[in-house]
């Protein structure tokens, strides 16, 4: 999740109910799924974190919406911004509108959540505070995502894909076991699997500004951590990510596992992805 357009230290004292219920809502709905387990909501929570956290966030709302570092077509690009709503981290204007304000002013004044205003602040606390989900100041950033039909009405309408996942999954469960394999399927396939994507999301946020080591001299504070790395599919090299934003590779050396590039790699040798932009000369790979 990224949000609205308010500077550093300009922080509200008014809890946003309706985020900080959702969040609740999910981190309980986390929490009971470890009494509900089975392997069948153990891999659908797998593979559904892949889909939605690496296809969506990664390679759809990030490295396509927000960098426009490789195009598809249109169909594609319309499923993996599904997938990105499958996240539960607001609709594509929202997120995009706010990851180019961080990039903007990433670590200075304006930036939504940087460490500099304290580290649970830059991981969720933007978030349950003050008006980040209403912010008007947002729809200058996204002009292109504002012509698009499809991205506006998922803009309104991002909590559907999650819905309707929610009914497959426990109608599938009710079917093939009954009523505790659907309780295990949607506690795992949705509430424990959305919260460890959200938290991998904020990570980008927290961690990746605050641990980490620096490969480039970059103005702000983002570092390569190779922990978040590994829960979000690549976006944890994020001070190589910061050093070249339009770049589709964010793991430059071999060792830098980078799933959603290697996925991405693997789309434009079957021509589902064009156009890649790759590092630069100065972000050139060190191998």
């Amino acid at each position: 999740m990224e949000a609205g357009a308010g500077g550093m230290s300009e922080h509200s004292s008014r809890l946003n109910w309706v985020t900080a219920g959702a969040l609740a809502l999910f981190h309980a709905g986390a929490l009971a799924a470890l009494f509900l387990f089975s392997w069948q909501g153990f891999w659908v929570a797998l593979v559904l974190l892949w889909i939605a956290g690496g296809w969506g966030i990664g390679m759809g709302y990030h490295r396509l919406l927000t960098h426009r570092g490789y195009e598809t077509p249109r169909w594609f690009e319309c499923f993996l911004t599904t997938c990105g709503a499958l996240a539960l981290q607001g609709g594509p204007l929202f997120w995009v509108a706010t990851h180019r304000i961080h990039h903007q002013n990433s670590d200075r004044n304006g930036d939504p959540h940087s460490p500099r205003d304290g580290w649970w602040w830059a991981h969720a606390g933007w978030l349950v505070r003050g008006d980040a989900m209403r912010n008007a100041a947002l729809a200058p950033y996204v002009p292109d995502l504002r012509r698009d039909p499809f991205h506006c009405w998922l803009e309104k309408w991002h909590i559907v894909p999650l819905l309707v996942l929610s009914v497959i999954l426990a109608a599938w469960g009710a079917v093939s076991g009954g009523a505790f394999l659907a309780a295990s399927l949607v506690s795992w396939g949705i509430f424990l699997r959305t919260v460890v994507e959200l938290h991998g999301t904020w990570l980008v946020n927290s961690a990746a500004h605050t641990w980490g080591s620096r490969r480039f001299n970059t103005r702000d504070d983002s570092t390569n951590n190779w922990w978040v790395a590994l829960l979000t599919f690549g976006e944890g090299w994020h001070n190589n990510h910061h050093a070249d934003p339009r770049c589709v590779r964010h793991g430059l050396a071999w060792y830098e596992l980078d799933i959603n590039w290697v996925c991405i790699r693997a789309l434009h040798r079957i021509g589902l992805a064009k156009k890649l932009c790759l590092p630069s000369k100065t972000c050139a790979p060190r191998i």
